[in-house]
């Protein structure tokens, strides 16, 4: 009895500890890649739900005043006229903190307009995260 009364006074040794320590390790980063895959597809899933959302006020410009806005009116006007409201410093920036572009005519959609985001690394181009994005 006074044996097993003394190994468990003992603790753990050191390399128990360092058993729990890795495994702890190996699950944080597992846990981690997870989450920043996710971040990266919830922004991209973001910016296209903005584009639909600027384009609604797009199109219900071109209701109210029967054109659409030129691109150097850009979506300041829609941001003026009250039918976009801006999201940072009377601006409306994608969710890399870059404005979004406006073109009127657009290079996609030549009769009508484009709002664009260059994705992640804004600059025109890329795949994945760093793809363009362009609404429908």
């Amino acid at each position: 009895m006074d044996a097993r009364k003394r190994r468990a006074e003992r603790g753990m040794t050191l390399i128990e500890i360092m058993v729990v320590v890795i495994i702890i390790g190996l699950v944080g980063t597992a846990v981690a890649v997870n989450v920043f895959g996710n971040l990266a597809e919830a922004k991209v899933r973001t910016a296209k739900s903005d584009l639909a959302k600027i384009s609604e006020a797009v199109d219900t410009y071109k209701v109210l005043r029967g054109r659409f806005p030129t691109t150097e009116e850009g979506m300041s006007v829609l941001i003026q006229e009250k039918i976009l409201k801006a999201n940072k410093n009377g601006k409306v920036l994608d969710p890399w903190d870059r404005d979004y572009i406006y073109l009127s005519p657009g290079q996609a959609h030549a009769d009508a307009y484009d709002v664009k985001s260059y994705g992640a690394d804004g600059a025109p181009g890329g795949e994945g995260e760093n793809a363009d994005l362009v609404n429908n």
